[in-house]
């Protein structure tokens, strides 16, 4: 037998086969193809998953199983366009779902869709890279890629694109990014401000609504604010809220408007151009109860400085709430109030509300069954009588002090507490201090003292210092068990509690009775105690002390070692000698007992 010979290798054939229809009918088959070289094949495989994507999550799902978001991902930046429209088209529909969503987070794609938003690309690229980003921009990690990888420029660009769905997804993009302070300023200097008030025009309410929640972020910065300004933004605002076909826009609208009025100096510009009379007119057009809410909210937000409450009482803001505190729904009487409590610091404001009959109406709505209205209200009557006599004089000609003494008995702290505030602002009028004291606000008050809450503890204290000047009070508050919740205050820490229950304690013991049971309570050993804290004591533990001593001089004389002028020694007096301060803890004589 001859030896074998090695054959020499042949040239590779350099014909094709015809044209081979490929069927895939199982999503398995069609993932597989989405490696294939052949660009045909390609655009039929993307296609068909974008197809079978498209149907619903659990396919999405499956998908995901299969492997298909990798070789999607490489296909999405294909020189061919028609495989890179499908691959698109296909990581689109799927990024919506969860589950892919946080799988895309793995996958270092975000740099590769963004370079796709160029205005040289397909518009249906443009729709679901958009629609891919706007998935994936909800998660911090993503936004924080998408700013890095200086995704803001094209995104604005795309606001101005023709499709309305590219549009849409860019702006939900913005709307997520802008929620970072970075990405607010970096919109505005990137002149992302013209074509957000553009879109405001758009025939679709959905890109409307996006466009005003991203200039309420936005807005929030004031040189963006000085911006929009300047693009007549305000005056776009005012034509939105004017039109009642666009109802469904005016809540978020008078958002944007309350962020442009914040700023002093915008105001009074918007001022100058007829915007506040406009304003003004808005809030008292009959409207939906929530958009007229809305505009009274706006007006109290623009009412948080000095500057601007001037401004707005010039405006005669104050006829505008008085008719809205008549209205029926209560949410807009609510908001009302609110805005009458700010208007109040405001001295003319106070003055033009007695005026206009605004107290007698603010009384009225605490007869509402509503805790949300009772408590808004308290803090406006609260803030109306506040350093003012004529104000608390017209709330108890309206019959307030009665009903402010039944507030004293609800369920909602802070309503109590505005209560006590005003009771305690009427009560420096002797005639309104007597029918404070008729309507039972000594026994009213005796609950509210025990109370956890700081604010309810001061305002109680100090409501009781003013009522217990009268002598039938103090009677009144020994009798009702009062004493022992108030002395129990001096244990407090919180500077402002225990001020006002030393000024409360040192009016009470005007009362010989009222000082011993207060001693007999403990009052003398607590403020010995806090008048050794550095911390703690303060002018009014001091006068607490020295008003409780005042009653027994033979105690004050050994505590103290002296007695003042107007100590008149009686029978009884006796030298104990120099008597130590007891430290915490340390029982000392009960000179009381």
């Amino acid at each position: 037998m001859g030896k074998k010979v090695k054959k020499e290798s042949e040239t590779p054939c350099k014909e094709t086969f015809e044209p081979l229809p490929v069927e895939g009918k199982t999503p398995a088959t069609v993932v597989l193809l989405l490696s294939c070289p052949e660009e045909d094949i390609l655009v039929k495989a993307c296609e068909a998953i974008h197809t079978f994507a498209e149907k619903g999550d659990e396919n999405k799902v499956s998908l995901l199983g299969l492997g298909a978001l990798e070789p999607l991902c490489q296909l999405i930046t294909h020189n061919n366009k028609l495989i890179r429209r499908n691959a698109f088209m296909a990581l689109g529909i799927m990024a919506t779902n969860g589950d892919i969503k946080s799988a895309l987070k793995k996958i270092d794609v975000i740099p590769s869709i963004i370079d796709k938003l160029s205005l040289e690309e397909d518009i249906v690229v443009h729709d679901f890279a958009t629609l891919c980003l706007a998935s994936l921009s909800v998660d911090f990690a993503c936004k924080v890629k998408i700013s890095d990888n200086n995704g803001l420029p094209p995104l604005i660009q795309l606001l101005s694109s023709p499709d309305p769905d590219v549009k849409k997804n860019s702006l939900e993009i913005i709307f997520n990014l802008v929620q970072d302070h970075q990405s607010r300023l970096a919109l505005h200097e990137l002149g992302g401000i013209p074509p957000l008030l553009e879109l405001l025009k758009s025939d679709f309410p959905v890109i409307q609504h996006l466009a005003l929640k991203t200039l309420q972020n936005v807005t929030t910065d004031t040189d963006t604010c000085n911006t929009f300004r300047e693009e007549q933004g305000f005056e776009k605002l005012m034509d939105i809220l004017s039109n009642m076909d666009f109802h469904d826009l005016h809540a978020e609208a008078l958002q944007v408007v309350a962020n442009c009025l914040s700023d002093s100096k915008s105001l009074q510009v918007i001022h100058k151009g007829g915007g506040l009379t406009r304003l003004m007119e808005f809030v008292l057009t009959p409207n939906l109860p929530e958009i007229q809410s809305n505009a009274v909210k706006c007006i109290a937000r623009v009412a948080q400085s000095s500057e601007n409450r001037k401004l707005l009482h010039e405006q005669n803001v104050e006829k505008v709430l008085v008719e809205l505190l008549s209205v029926a729904d209560i949410s807009v009487k609510t908001a009302t109030c609110q805005a009458v409590s700010i208007m109040s610091f405001h001295l003319a404001s106070k003055d033009s509300f007695r005026d206009l009959n605004g107290i007698p109406a603010v009384v009225q709505l605490l007869n509402n069954e509503s805790l949300k209205l009772k408590e808004a209200a308290t803090q406006a009557l609260s803030n109306l009588t506040h350093g003012n006599q004529l104000n608390a004089f017209a709330a108890y000609e309206a019959g307030g002090d009665k009903i402010l003494v039944q507030q004293l008995y609800g369920s909602c702290r802070r309503t109590v507490a505005n209560s006590a505030d005003a009771l305690g602002n009427m009560a420096g009028q002797e005639v309104i201090r007597c029918s404070i004291l008729s309507h039972g606000a000594i026994q009213a008050l005796v609950e509210p003292l025990q109370s956890t809450d700081t604010q309810v503890l001061i305002n109680t204290t100090l409501c009781l210092t003013v009522l217990a000047c009268d002598t039938e009070a103090r009677a009144e508050l020994q009798s009702a068990g009062g004493l022992h919740p108030l002395v129990n205050l001096l244990r407090s820490y919180h500077k402002e509690v225990l001020h006002h229950a030393c000024l409360a304690i040192n009016v009470c013991a005007s009362d010989v009775n009222a000082a011993v049971e207060m001693c007999q309570f403990g009052a003398l050993e607590m403020l010995q105690e806090i008048n050794l804290s550095v911390n703690r004591r303060s002018r009014f533990s001091e006068l607490a002390m020295i008003s409780l001593l005042n009653f027994n001089l033979s105690v004050k004389y050994s505590l103290t070692s002296h007695l003042a002028s107007t100590d008149i020694i009686s029978d009884g007096f006796y030298d104990a000698g120099k008597v130590q301060l007891q430290p915490s803890g340390r029982q000392s004589p009960n000179y009381y007992s």
